[in-house]
């Protein structure tokens, strides 16, 4: 990259397991690394142990490792004194004018081009891959986002229930915040609706940062409590496509003024299409919001070219935001960013004159049966109408006569109910093409998701795969 003399952040999903931290840990060469000892289930400290057997014999900032060999400073934020690992609370009795002169010698060199973070793609579709982000996408795209959120009206208190190793966190929470002075509010360490529920009552918080699975679960939470919402204004939902049924069970559920929506993804820092300020319900429910400002966008069809305004195609985008490139990979990069820089999305989607844009579906997602084209998200949308469903996420599975067919997982509102792939094509009947009807249902409490809220596909495919 060119870059490799600067430091960096490196935001590492807590949920890894010892193969995908030690993965992550030596794709991109990290130096220092700081953790908690543990969460829940999770044995931090016991997982760089077992990665890096050479910890526990190691002078403290001074790990020597075969595995780790870019590792040197393990610093974990515990009470106890561990074998090798630098207590987090003795970086604050470090000399302050050493530190100083370190940061101002380091600000001289660093330009707005510079990488700041790199940060793992979110793992729905298979191996991550890492993404370079410069501080100049980093800091507009926080002006940007918070402008077209509104926070630049008030002094805002946000709710923030995801996690902040990734892109919503960090920059849609973090730095649209810190550009103007808002509050953030972590109600807990990890998502839970009662958590999030209680934050937003206590601290009057005016607006709500999360994913459609969140507000699933919130809106879930509220109706069941009875509880009585008066602080939230806007809630705001990105990481995956919302449903319209869904954007509606926000909007009278908690109350709030507006519902907006923000889209993009971490190769392009965050945000590239977003809600504006007044929009019609039509608008915010059908679309994922109007391009953001300075940045470009164009749909092509599989031969490159520009298709015209409301026909469906691939996404590619340019601006600011755009990452720098994949880390360690240069094949992989010059597949997703072009010569003149246009970023390939991977998305299906569809332009409007006026600037809104509507995603058809991911790429990779789209089911042929039989040689018709079926988009999961048209699908999803319908039945996530249908009052016993909670949620609702359908994949292409192998079939011998028509090539794929479509599998719904569905999550029901009353984990104790039953649905049948008869009462779904009962419910479909006149409202959706045959084929577009799901082959199979499969009933889930729980849907496997990453950290940050995302339904992990291929898990699921792996799951009807083992059924059969």
């Amino acid at each position: 990259m060119g870059l490799e003399s600067f430091p960096r952040q490196v935001g590492i999903n807590p949920a890894y397991q010892v193969p995908e931290l030690e993965y992550a840990l030596q794709k991109v060469g990290v130096k220092a690394l700081v953790a908690a000892e543990g969460y829940r289930q999770q044995n931090y400290y016991g997982m760089i142990s077992h990665i890096a057997p050479e910890l526990a014999s190691s002078k403290p900032g001074e790990l020597k490792s075969k595995t780790l060999p870019e590792l040197s400073a393990v610093i974990i934020d515990s009470q106890k004194s561990l074998p090798g690992a630098i207590k987090f609370s003795e970086l604050f009795e470090l000399p302050s004018e050493q530190a100083i002169s370190k940061v101002e010698m380091l600000q001289s060199k660093i330009m707005p081009d510079s990488g700041v973070n790199l940060q793992f793609t979110s793992g729905t579709t298979g191996h991550p891959k890492a993404a370079l982000m410069s501080h100049f996408g980093f800091v507009n795209n926080g002006l940007h986002i918070g402008n077209r959120n509104e926070m630049d009206q008030r002094m805002h208190r946000l709710c923030v229930q995801v996690p902040l190793f990734h892109a919503f966190g960090m920059v849609i929470a973090i730095m649209a915040a810190l550009s103007y002075g808002s509050t953030l509010v972590l109600p807990t360490a990890g998502f839970k609706a009662a958590d999030s529920l209680a934050a937003i009552v206590r601290e009057r918080c005016s607006i709500i940062l999360g994913t459609p699975t969140m507000y699933v679960d919130l809106v879930r939470r509220i109706v069941e409590s009875g509880a009585k919402l008066d602080s939230p204004e806007i809630a705001v939902t990105g990481g995956a496509t919302c449903s319209p049924k869904l954007f509606a069970d926000i909007k009278h559920t908690l109350g709030v003024r507006k519902v907006k929506t923000v889209f993009g993804m971490t190769e392009t820092t965050a945000v590239i299409f977003q809600s504006l300020f007044e929009e019609s319900p039509e608008d915010v429910q059908q679309t994922v919001g109007h391009v953001t400002d300075h940045y470009e966008a164009k749909v092509i069809d599989r031969d490159g070219h520009i298709v015209p305004f409301g026909t469906a195609g691939e996404l590619c985008v340019r601006g600011y935001g755009t990452m720098l490139g994949y880390w360690g990979d240069e094949k992989k990069t010059k597949e997703t960013i072009d010569a003149d820089r246009w970023l390939r999305t991977g998305d299906q989607f569809m332009l409007r004159e006026d600037g809104y844009g509507k995603i058809v579906g991911r790429l990779k997602e789209v089911v042929i049966r039989g040689g018709e084209n079926i988009y999961p998200k048209e699908v999803e949308d319908y039945l996530n109408t249908y009052p016993k469903i909670l949620e609702v996420h359908c994949i292409g599975v192998p079939d011998e006569r028509t090539g794929e067919e479509l599998c719904a997982y569905v999550r029901l509102k009353d984990p104790e109910e039953t649905i049948d792939r008869e009462e779904i094509k009962r419910y479909c009947e006149g409202k959706l093409a045959y084929y577009k009807v799901p082959k199979y249902v499969r009933v889930l409490n729980d849907l496997p998701k990453t950290t940050s809220g995302k339904v992990q596909k291929f898990k699921l495919a792996q799951l009807f795969a083992a059924e059969r």
